[in-house]
């Protein structure tokens, strides 16, 4: 523009008056045309084109921007924001990419093709994701955009085809009573094996429920939880006890169970029918807990046991397995995909994510909708295909020992020492343990080697004026049936014990399992953090010991802890396990069921807060308490266990949980002896 400007300047004739006051002549215009005009008109001409060109890109790119993005681009830390509870529901903006076919793959290269789309922030799963057809490209939404109907959706720009959408029996007399914002979706091979929905409004509860009768489902699966990030994902469309009416539908609560990953309920419904001929039936309830308010589950192992149990439950006889989230579409549309394509792996021995999601998208648009979720299916199949499924009954647990153990000579372990080599593969990830490698933090760390991950680090409250005083090597790990149940640490250093009490205040924690001796092979293996007699104080907090007996494996004291500035006090428990070596494993299995049952019954009475675990460094010993406690609780509630799956959890959780092959084998021999043994232990029930 500057240029254009100067060109204007530098070929105009000058008519005006010069420097020493005199002027030009007026032109001759009866001669031939000025020989300047022809460059004004030349450069007049550009300059408009340039005016033109540079209007046209920028409500050109404006345009575009909006035509792209339905609401809002909003970027988060951990991911892209999945559902957001405004007018409309945020869909991933995408780059113009031409579009690709990509071939099915077969489950031995899968692992490869995972590794090989990860790479490059996941450049290569976001071109793929891309490439997958959007918007409402495959047929018309009239039922759903009708005015009546307008107010049922959730999210406007989330509605069901008209040609797959669930059609409920009409209500005489109400216009748009034969509409609910649900659509069929085809599974692997069956057709119409689930229903997508969004999740029921207060005014649509009644029509889901009528959904539910009419359509013979015995299954909801439900995966968001009713509340994220203080907004409303899903009304609470059952009663929490006893029955509620709602429509037609009567809804009776028969059953609860509340596990780690998911909750379970059981409904007997009945239609309210004048003449009352029609029968009640069980509905079953999965309601998944563990997808974070955005982005993807950290694991899939938690995804892959729900989506088991969902099978399992489902009577072949029952009409469509419904599948909601909030808007119906991201979550819901993952877990019909990672159910599909485990079906294909086991036909045809190869996976189709794109084809699948391609088909699938036909029936109901946007499902699946972020990348994130995208590549999230691709994890969860490369875990079910490297590992897959290693649940047992506990029936079948004695023959899969001797396999494991190769019947041909007792102290052969080849096929054990191959499962847990699968363990030791895991990679362990250094770059999520930037807290602990702090220079101010490394001398609170016994091992080197064992620093908890910064996202399940239990965190300490600061001192004022003082840094790096909210670090302690201690992790937060799952329970059975409620997350953060435990505390895993290592024994206290010297230097470190004021911060050992303060946390187990400040985490309201009334139980701590000790699993070394002060002193192993003439090593200092943990400090003595409580007194041998009357009391002791570090800091602010005051240790008294009220009480210390001795039992056939462990000893038990009673502990006072005192915060001596809010002069406040709580009973804690001391549970020390002898007869551990630092190498090898307990002679027997009773001493270690005997403990996990007298902390599990500490804990009933003091209330659920961490139970603190710890040996000398809080992985080997510390590991194996832990899954023991799990897997045997799993084994009481519903005859089931999963040792592979319980230790790579925890090794998710913190480096080198159970670290050697004589402690898992501990694990799988402490369960046969309590399935042996478990009518002698009424009181772990």
């Amino acid at each position: 523009m500057v240029l254009v400007l100067f060109l204007i300047v530098t070929t105009t004739p000058i008519n005006s008056t010069t420097a020493d006051n005199t002027t030009q002549a007026p032109p001759d215009n009866s001669g031939p045309p000025n020989h300047h005009l022809l460059p004004i008109i030349l450069v007049l001409c550009l300059l408009l084109l340039i005016i033109v060109l540079l209007a046209w890109y920028f409500l050109r790119g404006r345009h575009h921007g909006k035509a792209v993005v339905t609401t809002v681009d909003k970027k988060i830390p951990n991911g892209i924001l999945e559902e957001q509870e405004q007018q409309t529901v945020v869909l991933l903006p995408r780059s113009p990419s031409t579009s690709k076919t990509y071939f099915p793959i077969l489950v031995e290269n899968l692992e490869d093709e995972y590794r090989i789309r990860s790479a490059d922030d996941g450049k290569l799963f976001r071109e793929e994701y891309n490439s997958l057809p959007r918007g409402y490209t495959q047929g018309t939404c009239e039922e759903a955009n009708k005015e009546e109907n307008k107010e049922k959706n959730r999210y406007p720009n989330i509605l069901p085809y008209d040609h797959s959408r669930v059609v409920l029996t009409p209500v005489e007399g109400v216009p748009g009573s034969d509409y609910i914002n649900a659509s069929y979706i085809d599974g692997y091979k069956d057709k119409n094996k689930f229903i997508a929905a969004q999740g029921p409004k207060p005014d649509t509860v009644a029509d889901f429920w009528r959904m539910i009768w009419e359509q013979k489902a015995a299954t909801i699966v439900m995966l968001t939880n009713l509340k994220e990030r203080k907004e409303d994902k899903c009304y609470q469309y059952w009663p929490d006890q006893g029955c509620w009416t709602y429509g037609n539908i009567r809804v009776v609560v028969e059953d609860f169970t509340a596990l780690v990953d998911y909750t379970i309920r059981k409904f007997c419904i009945q239609h309210q029918s004048t003449d009352g001929s029609k029968s009640p039936r069980l509905v079953t309830q999965l309601h998944f807990t563990s997808w974070p308010d955005f982005g993807v589950p950290f694991s899939p192992i938690g995804m892959l046991k729900f989506l088991k149990k969902v099978k399992q439950v489902n009577p072949s006889y029952a009409g469509p397995i419904v599948v909601h989230c909030s808007a119906g579409v991201g979550r819901t549309g993952t877990f019909i995909v990672i159910d599909g394509m485990i079906d294909m792996m086991y036909e045809e021995q190869k996976v189709d994510v794109f084809g699948f999601v391609t088909r699938i998208r036909d029936q109901r648009s946007q499902l699946v909708q972020t990348d994130m979720q995208y590549s999230f299916i691709y994890q969860a199949l490369v875990e079910y295909y490297l590992y897959g499924d290693t649940e047992l009954d506990v029936s079948s647990l004695e023959g899969h020992l001797q396999k494991l153990h190769n019947t041909y000579a007792p102290s052969d372990r080849v096929g054990l020492e191959e499962e847990f080599k699968k363990l030791t593969n895991m990679r362990i990830m250094k770059e999520n343990m930037r807290t602990g490698n702090l220079p101010a933090n490394m001398k609170k760390n016994r091992v080197l080697q064992i620093i908890p991950y910064d996202f399940n680090r239990v965190i300490l409250s600061m001192r004022r004026g003082q840094e790096f005083t909210d670090y302690i090597n201690a992790s937060f790990i799952d329970g059975y049936r409620q997350k953060d149940y435990f505390i895993a640490t290592q024994g206290p250093l010297s230097h470190t014990v004021e911060d050992f009490w303060r946390m187990v205040w400040e985490w309201k924690c009334h139980s701590i399992v000790m699993l070394t001796e002060l002193q192993e092979r003439e090593q200092d293996k943990c400090f003595q953090y409580w007194p041998s007699e009357n009391s002791v104080t570090y800091s602010d907090y005051t240790v008294e010991i009220k009480g210390d007996t001795l039992s056939d494996t462990f000893s038990l004291r009673d502990l006072v802890l005192t915060h001596n500035q809010e002069k406040q006090m709580r009973m804690v428990r001391h549970f020390h396990f002898h007869g551990w070596p630092e190498i090898g494993i307990p002679a027997e299995g009773k001493g270690m069921i005997d403990i996990i049952a007298s902390v599990q019954k500490q804990q009933q009475q003091s209330g659920n807060h961490p139970i603190v675990v710890h040996c000398s460094a809080g992985a080997g010993r510390t590991g194996t308490f832990i899954a023991l406690s799990n897997i045997l609780e799993r084994v009481k509630a519903e005859g089931l266990l999963d040792v592979f799956q319980t230790v790579k959890s925890l090794r998710m959780q913190r480096p080198h949980m159970v670290q050697t092959v004589e402690q898992y084998d501990f694990c799988y021999r402490v369960v046969q002896d309590f399935v042996d043994i478990f009518s002698d232990y009424a009181n772990f029930k």
